[in-house]
């Protein structure tokens, strides 16, 4: 049998069954819509984690001390506060180091402005002047070390009836109900975190001074003030590694929270941008992997669909195959026949379940508002497995329409 004939009998045959036909290729489009989906989510959620770490960000040097049980589980878990400002002062002067300040989140009842008042009890982080990039301040500047003054990022700006422009004034009611105020001086240009510490995504930051807000307020009762986290920038990305050795060094040696750390049985955590960036890619990959092996499921009862569709169209068209048998078709032929009515069902359902997760993919990146990117080479994959389906689910329902007795087929009614 040619092959153009045989598409054309093919096609007719699908299209007499429209309805039975389309049920059986709805199950391939929806299980390749929701591959694409997922993998699209996927890769949109990991090229935004990427793009929110800036070149400067990938120089800093992110460390806590923590038990060692605590070492595998993320930035600051378990983290104690150990650091001192002579600690941040020495490592500063180390080889290969730009910068270290101290890192710290204020424990907070709530974030006040204009006589309102916003529960927020991680949104306040007191840190160095330089946490926050020059060229990450949209309007105003950063704050000064010393002064009571504070910058907002757009999610905090803007969580008020009326948003907070620089010059204004909020107030920050710690845990325990003592309040401060601080002048917003600067508004960044996007509401991203600034560090591993505060997790990836948006949220609503306020960013102070660790002085007065900390070593002056916060840690008032205690006679030396220790930070549990601290951040040490190199002088260049070819510095990060001589900058955590460095780092690691200093801490072990000659550092104030050496005795504390060693008297709490607590190890040095030193991890850098990248670093922290490749544990979250990787716990990603497996959370992508389990998600598509879900979606994959819907391609398995979809090919199931198909196998039981052909089935029945072999049984409903016996008397045609004895018909075409005792016309002189062969096996191969009957075989073919059935393979490409299937090979065409797969096809179709993977197409257009491919479009369908392409505009799943770009809803779900509107929702949780990431910037979207889609992984073209699945694509191709879609396409390619909605035939691989389309032949597997076929071939056994063709391959009993092709041993089909002629006889007993023209007989049969």
């Amino acid at each position: 049998m040619k092959p153009l004939t045989n598409l054309r009998m093919s096609w007719r045959a699908i299209r007499s069954h429209k309805l039975r036909s389309t049920l059986t290729t709805l199950g391939v489009i929806i299980g390749v819509a929701a591959v694409i989906t997922f993998v699209t989510l996927g890769a949109s959620l990991q090229a935004g984690i990427i793009g929110d770490i800036s070149p400067d960000d990938r120089q800093n040097v992110y460390g806590w001390a923590a038990p060692e049980e605590s070492s595998n589980q993320g930035p600051l878990a378990g983290a104690q506060p150990v650091f001192t400002q002579p600690d941040v002062d020495g490592l500063s002067e180390q080889p290969g180091v730009r910068a270290a300040y101290g890192y710290t989140s204020i424990p907070t009842q709530s974030v006040g402005f204009g006589g309102e008042r916003i529960p927020r009890q991680d949104a306040v982080v007191a840190t160095g002047v330089d946490y926050v990039d020059e060229d990450e301040i949209a309007d105003g500047r950063r704050f000064e070390y010393g002064q009571r003054e504070a910058v907002l990022n757009p999610a905090m700006a803007n969580a008020f009836e009326r948003n907070v422009t620089v010059g204004d004034t909020i107030t920050v009611t710690i845990v325990g109900g003592f309040a401060v105020n601080a002048t917003v001086v600067g508004i960044t240009e996007d509401s991203e975190a600034r560090s591993p510490f505060e997790g990836f995504g948006p949220g609503p930051r306020v960013y102070l001074p660790l002085d007065p807000y900390y070593t002056q307020l916060v840690a008032e009762a205690q006679e030396t003030p220790r930070f549990p986290a601290i951040v040490v920038e190199a002088n260049s990305i070819d510095d990060v590694d001589r900058a955590k050795e460095s780092t690691r060094s200093y801490l072990e040696t000659e550092s104030d929270a050496r005795e504390q750390a060693e008297a709490a049985n607590l190890t040095y955590e030193l991890q850098t941008s990248t670093e922290l960036l490749g544990q979250l890619q990787a716990v990603l990959d497996q959370l992508q992997a389990f998600v598509v092996g879900i979606a994959g499921l819907s391609l398995l009862v979809g090919s199931i669909g198909i196998a039981n569709i052909m089935l029945v169209s072999v049984t409903e068209r016996t008397r045609e195959i004895g018909i075409m048998k005792a016309v002189g078709a062969q096996k191969r032929d009957i075989l073919t026949l059935f393979v490409t009515e299937a090979v065409i069902v797969g096809i179709i359902g993977s197409i257009l379940g491919t479009l369908l997760g392409i505009v799943g993919g770009w809803a779900g990146a509107q929702y949780i508002d990431i910037p979207l990117t889609y992984p073209v080479e699945w694509f191709g994959i879609a396409i390619a497995v909605g035939i691989l389906v389309g032949v597997g689910a076929g071939l056994y329902p063709a391959w009993r329409g092709a041993r089909t007795d002629p006889i007993d087929a023209l007989r049969y009614e």
